[in-house]
């Protein structure tokens, strides 16, 4: 394999040397949670310097498709598995499968809460109605991807807690006791995992999550479901189509 640089020279040589090293990733030349070449090596194959070797491979650390690690070396980093969709009502279990992959959870706790006044608010309940909480470990072929925290109505939890929580896929529980989801809000935003946080999901404390904040609503526009879903940002990604 031979990629030459400094063949045009209108564009600068990190970013050629940038752009073969993405091909290389994109093609599996170099396969995720393997070592790169050593500089020493990249520099004598394309005959550039240090510095516009380290220019290219920083610019990819930073665009996520590389990492450095502490006494290895540079390894590429896996893409996320999952994909979901704007515009999609879909519970994860769903998209997990869509991917070939086979979905799992590991329930963590569960319980009917009366004094949990932020929830309440959010399915617009009456102050001190119970409502169920579960939090679970979703996963994804084994591999951990989430931390998710689900609010129900009490009506709706009293059906919940029947289930086997490490399976149950909830929407689906729903249809089948004829309750349907007609819409959802959702809010996405860039957090750090904590020490707790990090440690469920077999990742570094302080490392970046995706936050999705769900509020779903049935056919008489109630709300039914308040759910915070933390994912891997390495796991995870949300796919957009724009149109004009």
């Amino acid at each position: 394999m031979k990629d030459t640089i400094g063949s045009n020279k209108n564009i600068a040589l990190y970013l050629q040397v940038k752009d073969v090293l993405i091909k290389r990733i994109q093609e599996k030349v170099w396969k995720p949670n393997t070592l790169i070449p050593t500089e020493q090596e990249l520099m004598q194959e394309f005959d550039v310097s240090r510095t516009t070797l380290r220019q290219a491979i920083s610019m990819l650390v930073q665009d996520g498709l590389l990492e450095k690690k502490q006494g290895r070396g540079t390894i590429v980093k896996p893409q996320p598995l999952i994909g979901g969709s704007l515009g999609k009502l879909k519970g994860l279990a769903e998209e997990v499968a869509e991917k070939g992959l086979t979905p799992n959870s590991k329930l963590i706790r569960t319980d009917f809460k009366k004094d949990l006044y932020y929830e309440t608010s959010m399915l617009e309940l009456d102050a001190g109605e119970e409502v169920l909480v579960i939090e679970r470990i979703r996963f994804a072929d084994e591999v951990p991807i989430a931390i998710e925290r689900s609010c129900w109505p009490l009506h709706i939890g009293k059906i919940l807690v029947e289930q086997d929580l490490n399976s149950a896929k909830f929407y689906e529980v729903l249809e089948e006791n004829e309750i349907f989801l007609k819409r959802a809000k959702e809010k996405i935003s860039a957090i750090n995992a904590t020490i707790y946080e990090a440690d469920l999901l077999g990742i570094r404390g302080g490392e970046a999550l995706l936050e999705m904040t769900r509020v779903s609503y049935g056919f008489d526009d109630k709300p039914l479901e308040f759910t915070v879903t933390k994912y891997r940002s390495d796991k995870y990604h949300y796919n957009i189509e724009l149109t004009r």
